[in-house]
């Protein structure tokens, strides 16, 4: 890890309030290290932390990116209700998931046009609008 990498991951772990114990800085510099956005399982994490040589459970990915979203750095999106992605970029945006390679991008926000939504129900009010377009290559 970097320096740049570990401050980096301090910082975002420290502007969520969350403490920097040794599994979620190595966490945090796999997700944000660069300083550029991911689409994670919590396998494909636990993966890349496996080749970079570090020792973590498959359970303390899980753990640790529930707190990651928890705590406002992450926010997840579901897919067919049974795939979860955990995304950095915590702007409103819509995804694009490739069918063909299970996979998650972002797509092009200002392509996006919601009109209207729905009302919500009496009592209920909408927290938020996931928008996870499927693609299938041609």
């Amino acid at each position: 890890m970097t320096d740049i990498a570990t401050e980096r991951s301090s910082n975002w772990l420290a502007g969520a309030g969350l403490r920097p114990t040794r599994q979620r800085l190595t966490l945090a510099s796999l997700l944000v290290g660069d300083g550029q956005n991911r689409h994670v399982t919590a396998e494909s994490l636990f993966d890349a932390a496996s080749q970079a040589g570090e020792k973590v459970s498959l359970a303390t990915v899980y753990n640790t990116l529930r707190a990651f979203c928890d705590a406002g750095l992450m926010r997840e999106i579901t897919v067919d209700g049974s795939k979860s992605y955990f995304d950095t970029n915590m702007t409103d945006h819509p995804h694009f998931y490739w069918e063909d390679s299970a996979s998650l991008t972002d797509a092009p926000v200002e392509e996006l046009e919601i009109r209207r939504l729905p009302h919500a129900p009496d009592g209920a009010e909408i927290a938020s609008v996931d928008v996870v377009i499927r693609l299938r290559r041609t």
